[in-house]
């Protein structure tokens, strides 16, 4: 007999749908699995006979076929053990399953015939919902998360007899259902509060700017002046997730294996990788391709800590997600597409030593150490981050007073997401939300300034050597700044504000005049 019900594969963060085409005929007992399955699918038929015979059913003493079709698609994990013992049961009679036809079906077996989770089910949830499927049975640790899809009935189940039970109609179970607006409402703060910060006031102003507008920003001080615990607390400062948000920044963490038992990400992510991680780690690859630190950290912080002790052949390629929002990841068996839409958060020292420009005068670097140090991180890639933001050492009276540092999180945030909702009336047609995604052809016309507006920022072009790219971001970052105030118009105030976050472009005119 020949039976069929659906599953799904991979493609990245989305899925698509497998049939499971299982005949069991006359012959002598053989498992023959097809459909470019990997070594996990094809060693499915030993953990499906030892889990039907410990939970009390049979598994067929003749020749079982088992095609998962399309057969072009690579078919890649062990998810496919539950719907292909299904398969096999109703193919061969003798337990009486329906037709299992519009039922999706994933889960991993264990010898015993309970089901373990597997990664990707609300992707496959979300694929089941575009092809209207009548139901699906999930392991019981993914059901709460395939409920977010908000497609067919999402039956989540622990064993391979409670998933036959349900088929037949015996013991019938539930659908699972989750409130994933209520889910976002409880989920508690990020950490940290920038009242901790003591001095800084530049600093934490800049924060704020890049956090209104979502800019990317570069940090740039001396060892101990408090970088990172600025860096780790911009999180604090950002707009909560929307649900739409929260549910494609769960499905890449679920294809990554990385939920941990949580049915939604409910915070922005922030990722943090070392300095000595491959660009396979950071951008995305291996095999099977696997998300990178650029995807994990979509709609959520990139902190990069010694930005140029970082391999050039992953900073380099960091250029198209900072760009475009997404990263393509091109291999033998294909190109998978990732989004990317990550806020980068990257911090340095002024030299190699760390105490260029300090009030210690500790320095020695000779300058051909700085050009260096300093060409470790290319020109496109920093023309690319819109606020470089110089953070001197802060004096020791400052540290010891036992006054806040200045205003909470809490108070900032509000402002930032004033500022957001004036962005997203403004942008919303033009597809983006904050003005760092404003296209490069539309920059002019959001980014209106006047006369005297034009000639500052003609004169600092010229001065700073500006490339077409910088000169645009800095009007971005104007607009964000004219939108913290609460005011319609650029005024050269903000521009003037804008322009004094190009740091490095001002060391390198200050180099080259000598």
């Amino acid at each position: 007999m020949l039976a069929r019900v659906s599953s799904g594969a991979l493609r990245g963060i989305d899925a698509i749908l497998v049939a499971v085409e299982v005949d069991v005929s006359s012959g002598l007992p053989h498992t023959t699995t097809v459909g470019l399955p990997d070594g996990a699918v094809r060693e499915a038929s030993d953990r499906i006979r030892a889990a039907l015979r410990n939970a009390g059913l049979e598994y067929p003493t003749k020749r079982v076929t088992v095609n998962l079709a399309p057969a072009g698609v690579r078919k890649e994990g062990a998810a496919f053990d539950l719907p292909i013992a299904l398969g096999i049961l109703a193919a061969d009679g003798k337990t009486s399953l329906p037709a299992l036809d519009g039922w999706c079906v994933l889960g991993e077996l264990g010898l015993d015939g309970r089901v373990h989770a597997v990664r990707g089910a609300l992707s496959i949830a979300m694929a089941a919902r575009r092809a209207a499927l009548k139901g699906l049975v999930v392991p019981a640790a993914n059901a709460p998360e395939a409920a977010l899809a908000g497609g067919p009935p999402v039956i989540g189940v622990e064993t391979i007899a409670e998933a036959v039970a349900h088929v037949r109609g015996e013991a019938t179970r539930s659908p699972t259902t989750v409130d994933g607006e209520a889910l976002l409402a409880a989920a508690p703060l990020a950490a940290g509060d920038l009242a901790d910060v003591r001095g800084q006031a530049h600093a934490r102003r800049a924060l704020e700017v890049a956090a209104a507008g979502g800019h990317n920003v570069l940090l740039i001080g001396p060892p101990g002046s408090g970088k990172t615990m600025l860096a780790r607390r911009l999180p604090s400062i950002l707009p909560p997730l929307a649900l739409d948000e929260a549910i494609e920044v769960t499905m890449i963490h679920s294809v990554a294996g990385l939920l941990d038992g949580r049915p939604l990400v409910t915070s922005r992510p922030v990722r943090a990788p070392h300095c000595s991680i491959s660009d396979a780690a950071l951008l995305g690859g291996g095999n099977p391709i696997r998300p990178g630190e650029v995807t994990l950290a979509h709609r959520g912080v990139l902190f990069m800590d010694e930005l140029p002790e970082f391999r050039r052949n992953a900073l380099e390629p960091l250029r198209q997600p900072l760009e475009e929002r997404r990263i393509t990841v091109a291999r033998g068996s294909g190109a998978i597409h990732y989004p990317s839409a990550f806020q980068l958060v990257a911090a340095m020292n002024p030299c190699v030593c760390g105490w260029l420009g300090d009030a210690s005068d500790r320095c020695r670097c000779t300058p051909p150490m700085l050009d260096r140090y300093r060409a470790r991180v290319s020109g496109p890639l920093l023309d690319r981050i819109d606020l470089h933001v110089e953070v001197p050492r802060v004096a020791v009276t400052t540290l010891a007073e036992e006054t806040p540092g200045g205003e909470s999180s809490a108070t900032i945030r509000a402002r930032v997401i004033s500022a957001r909702e004036r962005q997203r009336a403004r942008l919303t047609r033009l597809g983006v939300a904050v003005n760092a995604h404003v296209p490069g052809r539309e920059v002019r016309r959001v980014c209106r300034i006047d006369a005297r507006g034009r000639r500052l920022l003609e004169a600092a072009s010229d001065r700073l050597g500006l490339s077409a790219r910088g000169y645009t971001r800095i009007l971005r970052v104007a607009r964000t700044i004219a939108d913290l105030a609460g005011e319609d118009e650029i005024t050269t105030s903000h521009l003037a504000e804008a322009i004094q976050y190009r740091s490095l472009d001002r060391r390198a005119a200050r180099s080259s005049y000598g």
